[in-house]
């Protein structure tokens, strides 16, 4: 077994162990850690028990959650327990676990669990994507008319109003463009159905490494092209996720290239 094929165990093990959590807990009792920022004491279960479980199976990697924090140095897993956690607290099923590992910053394993359909999306480097255990493809779309295009959450917080100016601009671009916009609300969940081809691509104003980490490789591998909103190949660095079947990234980035405001 290649040391990749035993990360890759060890993260199915740690997924299994979310699944048995969320089937056995759906408390949505809500905190928050900032402006309509939630998190459950599920999310929190979530994370610790993948945490040491991870870390029981592959002690010399380290870890980054999204709710206790870590580091991406080196070799490290990175783990958002329930993406989609206001999806989450309102019952709204599309929510996903989304665990990748990277070393020295490249995603090198990424595995999304969408409790909606009760499948995992996988990716390895250099070894193409797989949805349930098989092989899937980004679309091949080649029209933006003709392009569903997933748009990112609008932001919270601090300065969130002149940030979602930006997004709300965005969102006008494509929709005159675009055959529909979406918002599902789920980072890892957008990037897995563009490494499916059900959606055509997603565009996000954020790059948070435990939203983001898994989905891209996963779709990379996919096929799709992953970039920040100035066309660079997208990185740990990148402040923006755009993902897009082959046909229609170029489009979308000439689109939103016409506003000299974004």
């Amino acid at each position: 077994m290649s040391d990749l094929d035993k990360y890759l165990t060890a993260a199915h093990e740690a997924v299994d162990l979310a699944d048995g959590i969320l089937r056995a807990n759906r408390d949505h009792a809500v905190a928050f850690k900032g402006d309509r920022d939630p998190v459950t004491e599920t999310d929190l279960a979530i994370e610790r028990t993948m945490r040491d479980s991870l870390h029981r199976a592959t002690p010399q990697a380290g870890f980054l959650g999204e709710e206790t924090g870590g580091s991406t140095d080196g070799l490290a897993w990175v783990l958002d327990p329930i993406d989609g956690t206001a999806n989450f607290t309102h019952g709204v099923p599309l929510t996903a676990v989304s665990l990748a590992l990277l070393d020295h910053g490249e995603p090198v394993i990424g595995l999304i669990a969408v409790e909606a359909e009760g499948v995992r999306y996988a990716a390895v480097r250099g070894q193409g994507a797989t949805r349930g255990g098989d092989p899937i493809r980004a679309s091949a779309c080649t029209q933006l008319r003709s392009a569903m295009i997933a748009m990112g959450d609008y932001a919270t917080g601090p300065e969130a109003t002149a940030r979602n100016e930006t997004r709300l601009r965005i969102t006008a671009v494509l929709a005159a463009r675009a055959q529909r916009v979406r918002m599902l609300g789920s980072a890892a969940i957008d990037l897995a159905w563009v490494a499916a081809g059900k959606l055509d691509a997603s565009v996000m104003l954020s790059n948070k490494p435990w939203d983001t980490a898994a989905g891209v490789l996963i779709a990379r591998e996919a096929g799709a092209r992953v970039t920040d909103l100035d066309g660079h190949d997208h990185d740990l660095t990148s402040t923006a996720t755009i993902a897009a079947a082959p046909g229609v990234g170029d489009q979308i980035l000439d689109a939103l290239s016409q506003d000299d405001r974004f």
